[in-house]
């Protein structure tokens, strides 16, 4: 077992990359070094998710912003020429003719930015995920 020194949780691997700060400040963070014209997307983004998931607690996790509800909803990242919206292993069925535009597999989908960003979208994919969550919790208890 290794201990980190700064935050003192304790992890099976030494040196375990991890995020031990306050969270929030975090996802801060990883908007405020994102390029100045992708930061208005990503914080729209951001309230977009919060809306959509209310309960969720926010969190870096894969190195990216990631909300958390009983397990990880759904992440978002900045690539340079797209948005990364990643809603977990869901099956994207339910959406299938709305992405139609854009590339996307089974747990990723990519906005390019020359295109507008579909927040709506975007929330219905969420409160889709906080759904299947909140299902899986019940009957996992």
């Amino acid at each position: 077992m290794w201990k980190c020194e700064k935050c003192g949780r304790q992890f099976k691997n030494i040196n375990q990359d991890h995020y031990c700060g306050d969270a929030t400040a975090a996802i801060d963070e990883y908007i405020a070094a994102q390029p100045e014209d992708v930061r208005p997307l990503l914080n729209k983004v951001r309230e977009t998710i919060r809306g959509a998931a209310p309960d969720a607690a926010e969190k870096i996790s894969w190195r990216m912003p990631t909300y958390w509800q009983g397990e990880n909803l759904i992440h978002f990242a900045a690539f340079k020429k797209h948005l990364g919206i990643y809603p977990g292993d869901l099956t994207l069925t339910p959406f299938e003719d709305k992405l139609a535009d854009y590339r996307h597999s089974k747990g990723a989908i990519q906005f390019p930015y020359d295109k507008p960003i579909p927040y709506g979208l975007i929330a219905e994919i969420t409160a889709y995920r906080v759904q299947a969550a909140k299902k899986f919790q019940s009957t996992s208890v």
